[in-house]
């Protein structure tokens, strides 16, 4: 047998053996059902994942202008966060408070920290426990938005909870 008859019968025989059936493996395997309960560990559809967390539980609050005042979005955002920390005890976080371009680096280095100190006071008062959080401000120095537009600065008022594997940080 020629080389390439033998490459392209060993292509042919990984096409076909792709065309097998989703739950070959039957709907519990890996804990992972095909009734959408689970998903592929680490993935965004893992109930268990950061990657969940970020996309499914949300990983930051916004802030309105010069505040550290949660909403009731935020809170909702929040309560979400406790929930799955509390389902997840094997994760820490840490706090990131940031702000807008607006003002100079130390007023922003302070509204950052009040931010991200308010996201973990809240967190704690939802049974986080305070040994699992950590904060620090990075003020306007890590903006996700680059404009001089209220558009911008909306984005960058922000808190965003990082998650770390490990239950002390």
């Amino acid at each position: 047998m020629t080389v390439s008859r033998f490459a392209l019968t060993m292509c042919a025989a990984l096409a076909l053996g792709a065309c097998t059936s989703a739950d070959r493996f039957g709907e519990d395997a890996g804990g992972f059902g095909a009734d959408g309960a689970g998903g592929i560990a680490g993935s965004v559809s893992d109930p268990t994942s950061p990657a969940y967390f970020n996309q499914t539980v949300g990983d930051r609050v916004l802030f309105a202008v010069d505040q550290s005042v949660l909403t009731p979005v935020s809170q909702s955002t929040l309560d979400a966060q406790a929930l799955w920390l509390a389902q997840n005890p094997d994760y820490s976080a840490l706090i990131e408070g940031h702000a807008d371009e607006q003002g100079t680096r130390e007023y922003n280095i302070a509204l950052g920290e009040r931010r991200a100190e308010a996201v973990r006071t809240y967190l704690v008062t939802r049974g986080v426990a305070p040994g699992r959080l950590r904060t620090i401000s990075y003020g306007k120095e890590r903006p996700i938005e680059v404009c001089s537009d209220e558009s911008c600065y909306a984005q960058n008022r922000r808190s965003v909870t990082v998650l770390a594997a490990g239950a002390g940080v």
